[in-house]
């Protein structure tokens, strides 16, 4: 009973506060499904602000699954340019492409299933379940985990660790309306149990909450290990195009467009002119200048002046944001 009261609270004030997202607009079952498939790929590990305009824009240009799997990688990867992270627009492609041979151009509505394809693990196949299906699965987002982190006052590293926050979300119980349901404790997260100066008076949980209770809202978290790695990155100018080249050396940005660049070690000699984070992965770049590269049948000569022209990645354009600040 104290879980069908938590989920009342939540959808009645999901009902009144939830935000319009186009990946929200009521349309036919086939295309929420396609929407719900797009949106999430588009949302790991990227903010609703962010994605909004990149989601108007990819759905304008490719409205449906079909045109999905057909279309040309290289002005897929331009709509996605500045997302990041470009290992999911080629999963998703790799995805809809697996669905219109495999699954009869149908997502399929079975969780094993979903995670046979490109991209799509635990929380991505719980979230299309939920939201395009309707069936009672809670997605495990940072949002969720904030609310039962802070609902549950969890604190210890036992107590936050995946497999237990998993157990623990099961006291948050189900609905019929599981693809209200999973958006709302989402949206809750969101909007009220945010990460920092939460808005408890707002919270429809308010007088059950464990933290507010305590009047303790710090989040524990399970510390990342950040690698540090060092590059240096040559510089190659003639005729004002700047030498680049097709990444297949680094598992970082592959097929990517990059400058030539080696990885090194750090030393008395590495001098840093600007470091970059990727993931996980922060690089520290040492930026030499040279006059020629012993592989010039991979170079691509580009014109610092017409970089839209290129499907660059964030890294890319970086760097040239650096040399035209310091040349």
């Amino acid at each position: 009973m104290k879980s069908l009261l938590i989920t009342n609270k939540i959808l009645n004030w999901y009902d009144i506060n939830k935000r319009s997202l186009p990946w929200r607009i009521k349309t036919s079952a086939k295309k929420k499904e396609y929407y719900t498939l797009v949106s999430e790929f588009m949302l790991q590990q990227t903010q609703v602000a962010t994605v909004i305009p990149y989601f108007n824009r990819f759905i304008k240009n490719i409205p449906d699954l079909e045109t999905l799997a057909e279309f040309q990688e290289e002005k897929l990867i331009k709509l996605w340019e500045g997302l990041g992270y470009y290992s999911r627009v080629k999963n998703l492609k790799k995805t809809a492409k697996i669905i219109t041979t495999d699954f009869n151009k149908k997502i399929p509505d079975d969780f094993e299933k979903l995670k046979t394809l490109p991209g799509i693990g635990d929380y991505t196949a719980s979230a299309i379940l939920a939201i395009a299906f309707n069936k009672p699965f809670i997605p495990l987002d940072g949002n969720i985990e904030r609310v039962l982190k802070r609902y549950f006052y969890l604190k210890k590293t036992s107590q936050i660790s995946k497999d237990y926050l998993i157990k623990k979300k099961k006291l948050l119980g189900v609905s019929k309306r599981s693809s209200d349901y999973a958006q709302a404790l989402m949206e809750l997260g969101a909007l009220i149990c945010k990460p920092k100066n939460p808005s408890c008076t707002e919270c429809p949980l308010i007088n059950s909450c464990k933290s507010f209770l305590k009047k303790d809202f710090f989040l524990t978290k399970i510390k990342k290990i950040n690698k540090s790695k060092y590059f240096e990155l040559s510089i190659i100018k003639k005729n004002n195009k700047y030498l680049l080249i097709k990444n297949n050396k680094f598992n970082f940005l592959k097929n990517f467009i990059i400058f030539p660049m080696i990885e090194t070690k750090a030393s008395s000699k590495f001098k840093k002119d600007l470091n970059i984070k990727i993931s996980n992965m922060t690089m520290y770049i040492q930026i030499k200048f040279g006059n020629f590269y012993t592989n010039t049948s991979n170079a691509i000569w580009i014109d610092p002046g017409k970089l839209n022209n290129y499907t660059l990645p964030t890294f890319t354009k970086k760097i040239f944001r650096h040399l035209k600040n310091k040349i």
